[in-house]
């Protein structure tokens, strides 16, 4: 039996965009489309124990999250990482050890789900989850799809009094360059050992692997434009698409 813990992390405010966080989305709150996801996890996921933890300095989110899943432990963040430029892997770390506290157990990974990325399918995370299973070598599983420019190919960066591409290569057309994806960060599956023993924040002192997810326009929410595209976007996926739908279907 896999001990897992599920984060949601929000911080109170946002420069970008004010109290995104609490925003409604298509009606319903926007944190719940990831509460939906997390409790589709638990209650689906075979040979684990799962706890699902909101980490926030938001009284406000707190409440919000509470009133329709009591069952949420609500970890209280501390000041001193509430800035822009704290990594989340130290969000992470304080919300692993907190639990591995309270709980009394050791965890085997740590699941994060964004709360501004809503969009997606009910299988997702159990998928995301099965894939760090089968690749023990790997420290963390995110999620992304494929982008829709390539820098081999047709994206380009200003060079003193011109452009040039931002890879130089030989290519003619974007099918002979390599794939490329574009992180969208809905999902991060880590193995907490990893977490443990992490002292820079950077991702990448691990061996990652991508799990790739449907394109939905790669929309992080950050801005009152992004926010109005993706409930555009997420008005047909809901109603069209009944891997969609069924995440929205299971909210509270």
């Amino acid at each position: 039996m896999k001990n897992v813990l599920i984060t949601i992390c929000g911080r109170a405010g946002s420069k970008g965009f004010k109290n995104k966080n609490l925003k409604t989305f298509l009606d319903k709150p926007l944190v719940y489309y990831t509460l939906a996801s997390a409790f589709n996890f638990k209650d689906n996921v075979n040979n684990a124990y799962v706890d699902i933890c909101l980490n926030t300095d938001s009284p406000e989110l707190t409440n919000l999250v509470l009133q329709k899943y009591p069952e949420v432990f609500a970890i209280k963040r501390p000041k001193e990482l509430g800035g822009d430029i704290v990594p989340k892997m130290a969000v992470f770390q304080q919300s692993l050890n907190y639990m591995e506290t309270k709980q009394d157990k050791k965890y085997d990974y740590l699941i994060d789900l964004d709360i501004t990325s809503p969009l997606r399918q009910i299988d997702d995370v159990l998928y995301a989850y099965k894939m760090k299973l089968d690749r023990e070598d790997a420290g963390l599983i995110f999620s992304g799809c494929p982008s829709r420019r390539n820098p081999y190919f047709n994206m380009v960066k200003t060079v003193e009094d011109h452009v040039e591409k931002v890879i130089d290569s030989p290519f003619t057309a974007r099918q002979q360059a390599p794939e490329i994806y574009d992180i969208n960060a809905s999902i991060y599956v880590f193995e907490t050992e990893f977490l443990r023993a992490n002292k820079t924040g950077i991702l990448w002192e691990t061996k990652c692997l991508l799990y790739p997810m449907k394109d939905t326009a790669v929309l992080d929410i950050d801005s009152e434009e992004d926010f109005e595209m993706m409930q555009l976007i997420g008005s047909y996926l809901f109603t069209k698409v009944d891997g969609f739908k069924a995440v929205r279907d299971l909210i509270r």
